[in-house]
């Protein structure tokens, strides 16, 4: 939002870029779950482009992407994260979309030292260089700690009314959005990248340990965001909804896993995936009877829809919470 502020303010004609990799965080499970919050729930790219006045392309990106997250040249940062690796394959795709749609440069929001692996004094030159940008690439906000770029050595672009910014903080960008008269903003911090997130990445982990080879589709990513995900057993794997925004998104996978459908209680959708046998289908309605409200009950119901379409009813006993050991929870 800064940085294009900044640009705008100067008289050039902005546009933004928005890449869907499908690990995003906005608008993803925030839209899903029933939970209050006070956040708004809104795709931001978009509401800042609306405040910015400026039109936005949104580039779905997941297929090649997916050599970034399996085979990242420059490493994992502390989970999954392929920060600098992705940095260059989002600017190197600007600079496709820019030649084609005879833009002059490119900007982005970045800030030397902010970034423990993507964002240092040593690494902009490495995303300059292999997106291929090189000087066509501007970092509006931190520009003045920067070696000249090609829009500041042709006049394109005021040097004098770019910033300095450097390190950790965020004081001096929010100082900044005071100043321009940008109220609302998201999390400064960011956090818009579920590689980032440990969780996520145990999750993904435990997916790719349980397939032939590292791989995953846009179904694999999307449902990683979703629910509790317990693996009690090596081939058995159980995703138990949190709440009843959560079991409507679920419902929309019952027929590639095994369900399970409370039906004596008000409880979660529960899916099952791997080969199950009678033994691993009880265990995982038991699981599943203990975050619905028949718990403290001695016998919940289920009605199960297996892959082939098959019906049947079980019966168990809810476990009790001392009965599902941490190390089930992925």
């Amino acid at each position: 939002m800064l940085a294009a502020k900044l640009v705008q303010n100067q008289g050039l004609h902005v546009a933004g870029l928005n890449f869907f990799t499908g690990f995003c965080v906005e608008g993803h499970t925030h839209s899903i779950r029933s939970r209050s919050n006070r956040k708004p729930r809104r795709n931001n790219a978009l509401w800042v482009a609306e405040q910015l006045n400026i039109p936005l392309y949104m580039i779905d990106v997941i297929e090649e992407y997916k050599s970034i997250v399996l085979h990242p040249r420059h490493g994992y940062g502390a989970n999954l994260n392929p920060c600098l690796d992705c940095k260059s394959f989002m600017v190197k795709k600007a600079l496709e979309w820019m030649h084609a749609h005879e833009f002059d440069f490119i900007i982005t929001g970045e800030v030397v030292g902010q970034r423990p692996m993507s964002q240092r004094r040593d690494t902009f030159p490495v995303v300059a260089r292999e997106s291929g940008a090189n000087d066509r690439l501007l970092r509006p906000l931190c520009a003045q700690l920067q070696p000249l770029t090609l829009p500041e050595r042709e006049g394109w672009v005021d040097r004098a009314q770019l910033h300095g910014f450097s390190g950790r903080g965020r004081k001096a960008q929010i100082a900044l959005a005071e100043q321009l008269g940008l109220k609302d903003y998201a999390q400064p911090a960011g956090g818009c990248c579920f590689l980032t997130d440990a969780a996520y990445s145990r999750k993904l982990r435990d997916l790719w340990r349980n397939r032939d080879r590292p791989d995953y589709d846009i179904d694999d990513i999307m449902l990683l965001k979703v629910g509790r995900h317990l693996r009690p057993r090596p081939h058995l794997k159980v995703i138990v909804a949190r709440d009843a925004g959560e079991t409507r998104y679920l419902r929309g996978y019952r027929r590639r896993f095994t369900c399970l459908d409370m039906t004596s209680h008000n409880g979660p959708l529960t899916l099952v995936e791997g080969e199950q046998n009678d033994e691993d289908l009880d265990l995982a309605a038991r699981i599943a009877a203990r975050y619905g409200q028949g718990r403290h009950e001695p016998m919940v119901r289920f009605q199960v829809l297996s892959i082939d379409g098959r019906e049947r009813e079980v019966c168990v006993t809810p476990l009790r919470a001392d009965e599902v050991p941490r190390s089930w929870y992925l």
